[in-house]
């Protein structure tokens, strides 16, 4: 039975049915689940709802849960204490200049990390993940310390290390949107290993098809779409991978609406951990120069996305994607009313579309100005456009400091 009750009435043992609402309101990506997580129970309680809808036919109910003595065996017991609270993270924020330092060392083992086990998936040997677990560790701290140093860097790629630095990339994302899915450690581990090993299919790519400058012929777009099984494959052969780094691996291509590749999976038949992969797959892709495409601005990449998501994505995991890296990801040149031009270093905690800018040149005066750092959700100044930075032959990256 279907009922609607009030939220300070759910128990643990209850089974969710349906939260109304926007998702971009509450924390939970699952539309029903079983309620047996305390951590779960006071993010409901928490998350400012009034009422939802439980069905009593797989878990318990409001006036019956006194009775119940065996409940189902995956099911915790209700209990009539003060929901657990959640642990403070000893992790402190810093500053994105403080973290910086740290993040792009975690950037470039990373690198290593990736270009060594992908050399040994070439040479068709086995290759040891433990590496990669503490690497996505490192990750995660940095993410909690200061989330912009890190995705500040994923752009930090050429065309000749693109396979490599795109599992980096996605890695990070992959652990940044978790996190924003307020997914527990296990599953945000979960989620950076899948992100760094999507990829390692290329490996049994060829490379003058992989790294070809031109257009691919129908024959050689097969031969690339074959990488998912491929890579599926070789991860099968670790046994420490885990079902979903091998679930990523093989549905990042999928789509919601069944045109993806190489299953055709749509709607329920995609895992949350699937649908994220495709949503940061598809970003950083873009988002890159290519051998054979020049790269999309961020901003420029969200807006793509965004046009896209309804066929393509899971709207629910790209909402949460943009809250992750902001409308005007770090990286993004924006003019100014003031007619300034300033590069976006960090996401204001107030507003999307007010990020926090470091400004450094003038278009009236055509030259460079001192630099300030100017946050848009306390100022006056406004956005007027997102801008190339070849217009202005600009190196972003050296403006950054990064």
């Amino acid at each position: 039975m279907i009922k609607k009750i009030k939220v300070e009435d759910v128990r643990l043992g209850m089974y969710i049915h349906e939260i109304r609402g926007n998702w971009l309101e509450h924390p939970f990506w699952r539309k029903s689940f079983m309620l047996d997580n305390p951590k779960d129970l006071e993010k409901l309680i928490d998350c400012g709802l009034d009422e939802i809808w439980i069905d009593t036919r797989k878990g318990l109910d409001v006036a019956a849960d006194q009775t119940v003595t065996e409940p189902q065996s995956n099911v915790k017991p209700a209990i009539d204490d003060e929901p657990q609270k959640i642990k403070k993270n000893s992790v402190s924020s810093v500053s994105i200049e403080e973290e910086l330092e740290s993040a792009k060392k975690i950037h470039s083992k990373a690198k290593t990390l990736v270009t060594g086990m992908f050399h040994e998936a070439r040479m068709g040997n086995a290759f040891e993940i433990e590496e990669a677990t503490v690497l996505v560790d490192e990750v995660n701290q940095s993410l909690q310390r200061n989330p912009n140093a890190l995705l500040s860097l994923v752009r930090l790629k050429n065309a000749d290390e693109y396979t490599y630095l795109h599992s980096v990339a996605v890695c990070m994302l992959m652990v940044a949107l978790a996190k924003q899915l307020k997914l527990d450690d296990e599953q945000i581990k979960q989620a950076g290993v899948a992100g760094l090993l999507h990829d390692v299919g290329k490996m049994a790519i060829p490379n003058e098809v992989l790294n070809k400058a031109g257009k691919l012929t129908d024959e050689e777009f097969d031969v690339v779409r074959q990488h998912p099984q491929r890579g599926f494959e070789i991860l099968k052969s670790c046994y420490q991978v885990s079902e979903s780094a091998l679930d990523v691996c093989l549905h990042h291509h999928e789509r919601v609406d069944g045109k993806g590749y190489p299953d055709k999976l749509s709607g329920d038949a995609l895992s949350l951990f699937a649908r994220m992969g495709a949503v940061c797959d598809v970003y950083d892709a873009i988002s890159s120069d290519r051998c054979y495409k020049k790269a999309w601005g961020p901003a420029e990449s969200i807006h793509k996305m965004a046009s896209w998501k309804n066929g393509h994505f899971d709207e629910t995991v790209f909402h949460a994607f943009v809250r992750t890296i902001g409308i005007y990801p770090n990286g993004t040149l924006l003019k100014l009313k003031s007619g300034r031009l300033g590069v976006v270093i960090e996401q204001s905690k107030k507003n999307l579309t007010t990020p926090i800018v470091k400004i450094f040149f003038s278009t009236r005066a055509n030259a460079h100005i001192p630099i300030e750092i100017l946050d848009l959700s306390k100022g006056t100044d406004s956005i007027v456009n997102v801008e190339d930075p070849l217009k202005w032959q600009l190196d972003i990256n050296h403006v950054q400091g990064i």
